[in-house]
Formats: C-alpha cells, structure tokens, sequence
C-alpha cells in the first residue's frame, strides 16, 4: 500500500483545518488588541440584531420560499430572538402573528407549517412557543387545547413513541416536541406518555448521547430533545447519566464551540442544542454521582434529586407540574462546560456585526442561529446562578455586562417570565 496515499487528508479534515485557521486568526487578532478594544468586539450588537429580527418579521425576502413549511418556525425563532434581548414588539405585529398563526391552525388540531397545510409536530411546537412568546390572553386562548391534545393522541404511534404527522416518521424529535407542547399546556398525561421512555432508552447509544432513532448514531439536537423529554415524563434516572455527560463534555471543540456529533465541525446552534443539555444536567448532580460511584441499575427511590423535582418513576408526580419544580430547583454544581470559552466563540465567530447570528466565520447569518446562539448564550451566562431568581455575577458575564440576555427555561426555551405567565394561565383554564 503507498503510504502517501494513505497520509492523504480526507475532506472533512481539510474542511476542519479551514475552520480552525479562520477563527485561530479571529482569536490572535483579538488577543493582540488593547483591553478597551476587546472589550468593544465582545459587544452584542444589540441594536442592529433588533433591527435585522424586526425587518425579518415584517417581510422577508423571495428566498424564504423554501422554508414556506416553515412558517411557525421563522416567527418563534424571530420572537424568541426579540424576547432573549429584553425587547417587544408593537401591538399591531403581535396581533399580526397571532392571527397568522390562527390561520396554521388545523381544525383537527395541531399546526401546519402555514395556512391550509398538514398539521406537524414541529410546526406545533414551534407555533405554541411562538404564541407563548407573545403571551397575553389573546394569544395563549387561540390555542385550540382540546383539538390538539386530539392531534396529540393521534400522532401517538401504539409501541409509544409519536410520528412527525399523519404516516410520518417516528423519531425523537416527535417524542420531545409532543410531550413539551402538551407539558407546557397542562394537557400531559399517562396516555401520552406511556413506553415513550421506552424508545428514548433504545436510542441512548454505546458513546452516550442520544440518536434520533434506535441505532442511529448520537446528535446534539437529539440528545437534548431525548434527555428533556426524559426529564418531562419522570423517567430521566433510566438514562445513563453519566455517560451522556461524557459525550457532550467532548463535543465542546478546542475552537471553543460546539459540535453536533463526534468528528464533525463545530456550529453555533449547538451552543442551545449541547449547552443546553449541562443546564438539565446540572440538576442531576445527586443521581450522577450515584451513577459514577455504582453499577447503574435504571432504578430508584423518592430521594436526592428526585425528592427535590419529583423526577422519579416509581414516584407519583403531577406530569404537570414537573417543568415548573424543575426550574424551581436550583442547581447544584458549577457548570460543567467551559462557559466563558463558548461565550468567546459565539461573540467573537458567531455575530454578525450588522446583526443576526452565523453557523461560523465564513457563513452567513440566519434566523435560525440567531436563535439558538443567543439561547445558548443566555444558558452560559446563568449557568452559575444559584437559582432563576439570581442575577448572574459580572465574571459570569462575558464582555461587557450589558450583554445579559434574558434568562430562559431549560426545557422549553422560552423566556422564563413567558413560561411563568403561561404556566399559571393553562393552570387555571
């Protein structure tokens, strides 16, 4: 065999190396600068990411065509965005998207990725967190609850787990987006929630994280929809907690980000989809050191982490109520991942300096890596608050501390004033 051959780069480590050298340049110009000038680009552009998020859901170009099943996304990533900043948006918008959405909506229950089209579970999901983003009683009554439990319960495949839409794909995407919407509406039951930690356990692979399918290998976006619905439906101590730990602390790169799964390019939305899986973790300090120290068994009893939260099978729990004792938990250990580093790299490799968020230096911004570098970038910055009523430190802050975002709910990513105000609403309706 000709060992040059073999020496030979493969595509994905040039691509890699490309990367590294782009943002190592980013990184050495940045160090070389006087104190006030990083200061300067550690900024968040406050002003213009408004600017391009408003333009955006006000009208967006002809190229958006393609992500017209996507509608409902567009307008909770847009929101969410606007929420995270601390801002709003004029009446008349709100009303504006509220009355689109209405018209997602399908009579059946469950909403299309836009007017008339198939009710799907993303779309759903994606349409309730937008409706909840904007709160208000009018927004959160047009959800139809009752229809969509309906749709809920169809889309429920009977081994347990749930398809995307009628005859769709069954994955744990579907999992998570029903269970969280029907969490969030207080419509969550044993019905909906029967052997779906079932197929969650099956899609927990031997590297630890989590796959959209049994036997399929482990991604970010899975790993956290599987762990949060997990923690949703009271069955998160089936997991190996320990090994999912392992996983994710390894995709955070030495270029400071986050990569999806093993050996692949790091990307800002995974600072929400990888960061935000140490911020569930870090509630379950008790039940991993339980898990490293002994032979897991997948059993457990009323004390530690699930006496605080109720997150224990063989416990009774009003599934109602787990996402609000969760948040009320506070957590017990430091973050365990280098949040500071992965601020860096969001602020510095991620930001449009015209606004709006980037996958990495060299792409351009998108609604959608808006959205998930700024919630992952609020998750750093509350990752060593001692409860969700506790303002983050300055050193906790990378950059100036103007740059705090607002704080969110770790299981919904939705801004945690939203979440208060829709939990107690669907409480009493």
């Amino acid at each position: 065999m000709d060992s040059s051959a073999s020496q030979t780069p493969t595509v994905s480590q040039r691509d890699q190396w490309m990367v590294e050298h782009r943002i190592f340049q980013i990184y050495d110009f940045f160090g070389g600068l006087p104190r006030k000038a990083q200061s300067a680009m550690l900024e968040l552009q406050r002003e213009n990411h408004m600017e391009y998020l408003i333009k955006g859901l006000k009208r967006l170009e002809p190229s958006f065509s393609v992500l017209d099943a996507n509608r409902p996304w567009l307008c909770y990533w847009i929101l969410h965005s606007i929420a995270l900043l601390g801002e709003c948006v004029e009446p008349e918008l709100e009303d504006n998207v509220v009355d689109f959405l209405s018209h997602c909506q399908d009579p059946n229950g469950g909403y299309g990725g836009g007017p008339g089209q198939m009710p799907h579970l993303a779309t759903t999901y994606a349409a309730v967190n937008a409706l909840i983003t904007v709160g208000g009683e009018r927004s959160l009554s047009s959800i139809n609850r009752e229809k969509l439990y309906m749709f809920l319960r169809r889309m429920k495949d009977p081994s347990g787990p749930f398809r995307m839409h009628d005859a769709g794909e069954i994955d744990v995407r579907a999992c998570y987006t029903a269970i969280s919407v029907a969490s969030f509406l207080n419509i969550l039951d044993n019905e909906l929630v029967q052997n779906v930690g079932d197929y969650i356990v099956r899609c927990q692979t031997y590297e630890g994280g989590i796959a959209g399918e049994p036997g399929a290998e482990a991604h970010g976006g899975y790993t956290f929809c599987g762990f949060a619905t997990m923690i949703l439906i009271n069955e998160a101590n089936r997991l190996d907690l320990a090994g999912l730990l392992d996983w994710v602390a390894f995709r955070q790169g030495k270029e400071c980000g986050f990569q999806g799964r093993t050996n692949k390019l790091i990307d800002s939305c995974y600072s929400f989809w990888q960061g935000g899986v140490f911020a569930l973790l870090q509630r379950f300090h008790s039940t991993l050191d339980e898990q490293l120290a002994l032979p897991h068994s997948g059993e457990g009893d009323c004390t530690n982490d699930s006496q605080k939260t109720g997150l224990n099978a063989s416990c009774p729990v009003n599934l109602n109520s787990i996402g609000y004792n969760f948040i009320k938990q506070p957590a017990e250990t430091e973050p365990l991942f280098h949040s500071l580093a992965l601020q860096q790299y969001i602020l510095l490799c991620g930001q449009d300096i015209e606004g709006g968020m980037r996958d990495k230096p060299g792409k351009g911004r998108d609604y959608y890596h808006t959205c998930y570098s700024l919630s992952g970038l609020s998750g750093c910055q509350y990752s060593s608050a001692e409860d969700e009523d506790s303002p983050p430190l300055p050193s906790a802050v990378m950059g100036p501390y103007s740059n705090l975002l607002e704080p969110i709910h770790p299981l919904f990513n939705v801004v945690l004033e939203k979440y208060y105000e829709a939990h107690e609403f669907f409480a009493m309706s």
